[in-house]
C-alpha cells in the first residue's frame, strides 16, 4: 500500500523553493481558536507562566501528535499548525497541495524544564515512525515530516541528544535511520509556527473516532 500512496503522491514529496512556494498572506483568513477544549488554557499563551517555554513538534498528522503531547505531565497548553515552510499564514488546502513547504505541527508549552522536554521528546520518538521521510503510513507528502523546532539554545543539546540515544534504540531494534529534521524555529522559511484553523484544534478530543495514525511504534526508550 505504501509503494502506491508513494507512486501517487511522489510530486507532494519534493520539497518546493521559497521561490515557487505560495504567496500566502499578511494575516490570518479565520479568527483563531484560543480555549484548549482539554486542559482549559490559552492556545495562543497569554495565560502560560513566566517559566513556560515552547517547541514544535510534527510527526504526520497534527491531530495524532496533539493528542501525545497534551497528555504529558507539565504541558501547559498546545496547538496544531504549520511550520518550517515559507509560505505566510498558510491555510490547510495549501499545506496539503506541498506548495507551500509546512509540515503539519504542534506548538507545545510547558514547564518544568528538561525535565519535561524529555519527557515530550520520548513521546514524541516513539508515537510515531521517524524514519519515513515525507511520510506517515498512508500520509505521504513533505507536509507529514518529521520535524523538531526548538525555540531556545537550551533545548537544541536535548533535541540532539534524544535524536542519538533514540537512534541507537531503532538501530538495535533493527529499524532504519531517522529522517526528522531538526532546526531553530527561527532558522525555517517563514522562521515562525502558524497557528491552524480552529476546527483542527484539539481534533481527536472533539471527535473521538476521528483519523488517527499515531501510537507506540514498538521502540520503547527512556530519555530521563
Amino acid at each position: 500500500m505504501w509503494q502506491i500512496m508513494d507512486l501517487i503522491n511522489a510530486h507532494k514529496k519534493v520539497m518546493v523553493s521559497a521561490e515557487d512556494a505560495l504567496p500566502g498572506r499578511d494575516s490570518y483568513p479565520y479568527e483563531l481558536a484560543r480555549e484548549h477544549v482539554v486542559l482549559s488554557t490559552d492556545m495562543l499563551g497569554a495565560d502560560a507562566p513566566g517559566d513556560a517555554e515552547e517547541i514544535i513538534l510534527a510527526g504526520g498528522c497534527f491531530w495524532g501528535i496533539e493528542r501525545v503531547a497534551w497528555q504529558i505531565d507539565g504541558v501547559h497548553s498546545t496547538a496544531a499548525g504549520y511550520a518550517g515552510g515559507h509560505t505566510p499564514h498558510p491555510t490547510y488546502e495549501e499545506v496539503c497541495s506541498a506548495r507551500t513547504g509546512h509540515t503539519e505541527a504542534v506548538i507545545v508549552r510547558y514547564t518544568g524544564g528538561d525535565a519535561t522536554l524529555k519527557r515530550i521528546l520520548e513521546q514524541f520518538w516513539q508515537q510515531h515512525d521517524p524514519t519515513t521521510e515525507n511520510r506517515q503510513g498512508n500520509d505521504v507528502g513533505t507536509e507529514y515530516r518529521s520535524a523538531i523546532y526548538w525555540t531556545n539554545p537550551a533545548q537544541e543539546q536535548t533535541v540532539r541528544a534524544s535524536l542519538t540515544i533514540y537512534q541507537q534504540a531503532l538501530t538495535a531494534a533493527g529499524a532504519g535511520r531517522i529522517t526528522t529534521e531538526l532546526s531553530a524555529l527561527t532558522d525555517t522559511g517563514a522562521g515562525e509556527f502558524f497557528y491552524a484553523e480552529p476546527v483542527h484544534q484539539q481534533y481527536l478530543a472533539k471527535n473521538p473516532l476521528g483519523y488517527c495514525n499515531h501510537g507506540f511504534n514498538g521502540v520503547a526508550c527512556a530519555l530521563a
